[in-house]
């Protein structure tokens, strides 16, 4: 029977692709669990359709995170905190402390995009990634100085 997949399976194909499979497998589980519908002449033209708007919202999607990386390559973040013995933060800069310095400056970036695998826990300059699309992650400049000792 040839059936049109509706998402991924392993080991039988991807979202959109016309695939033969026995009866009984299309029958019991692919179909009745939303995972393929059966390959009709109407069911195969709806997927080209589908297929050609997701490679515009793609596009699109690649289009829209080009633009908005232009933009952040040109940002600079400076944090002040205190510090310790070595010049170690007493506490950290986090994802969340950069989405919110860039939310500030204009930039809306969801913390979860922002590639810090650990929180900055020292003085300096660091490069932090930002996964916007699969293709694109630029970096920006976050600097962290020490805060002024007086007493």
């Amino acid at each position: 029977m040839e059936i049109i997949l509706r998402e991924d399976v392993q080991h039988l194909g991807r979202t959109g692709e016309v695939v033969k499979v026995k009866d009984g497998y299309a029958r019991n589980y692919l179909i009745p669990h939303g995972k393929a519908y059966l390959a009709t002449e109407g069911n195969k033209r709806q997927v080209g359709a589908e297929r050609s708007r997701r490679v515009e919202r793609i596009a699109l999607a690649l289009a829209d995170a080009e633009r908005l990386a232009k933009d952040l390559t040109r940002v600079a973040l400076a944090f002040t905190a205190k510090t310790g013995d070595g010049d170690r933060l007493f506490g950290s800069i986090t994802a969340a402390d950069i989405a919110e310095k860039l939310a500030a400056e204009g930039h809306v970036i969801d913390k979860r995009v922002i590639d810090l695998p650990d929180p900055i826990k020292v003085v300096g300059e660091h490069r932090v990634a930002i996964k916007l699309h699969p293709d694109v992650r630029p970096e920006i400049l976050v600097s962290v100085t020490s805060v002024s000792k007086e007493s």
